[in-house]
């Protein structure tokens, strides 16, 4: 079974931090991809998202993750031969690197009724699903799918809307 690798900067290991590396290896384990993967993730608060969202997506203003994702993909499937993306040292597939941001997800976890540690998965899912190639740019085929692969993986989790 393919293993992805969790990079974690920003946050100090807590139940949230281990919720998170959870909630992206679940996502990765959904696809049963033949390789090992490996994706970055960066803890922030509203002002640090803004800087990275001003920076690469030119708006200036927070928001809840951003992704980066590192290869193309297609609703989980790879675009080409993975062999040659393959890391030499570290013998993984970097997948891309997410920001979330821990100011905005603890309010979005207010509204939404849920604690900061769902939220936070959820934001992880969310944007494993965009480094897979994954989308929501409109409100049809290509979000519904985005949306049922999330409720897929959070049920794994035993993370469902209620909680």
């Amino acid at each position: 079974m393919a293993k992805l690798k969790v990079e974690l900067c920003g946050m100090t290991e807590n139940d949230t931090a281990r919720l998170i590396r959870l909630a992206a290896k679940a996502a990765f384990a959904r696809f049963d991809y033949p390789f090992d993967g490996q994706v970055t993730v960066t803890i922030t608060d509203n002002e640090g998202i803004r800087a990275f969202n001003k920076e690469f997506r030119d708006i200036d203003a927070p928001t809840d993750v951003l992704s980066f994702p590192l290869n193309d993909f297609y609703r989980g499937v790879p675009d080409g031969e993975m062999g040659e993306l393959i890391d030499p040292v570290t013998r993984t597939v970097p997948l891309g690197d997410m920001i979330i941001s821990v100011e905005r997800a603890r309010e979005q976890a207010a509204d939404f009724g849920h604690g900061l540690a769902r939220e936070c998965a959820y934001l992880t899912v969310h944007s494993m699903l965009h480094l897979v190639g994954y989308d929501h740019v409109d409100e049809g085929e290509e979000k519904a799918a985005m949306r049922q692969k999330e409720e897929e993986i959070l049920a794994v989790l035993g993370l469902t809307r209620k909680e």
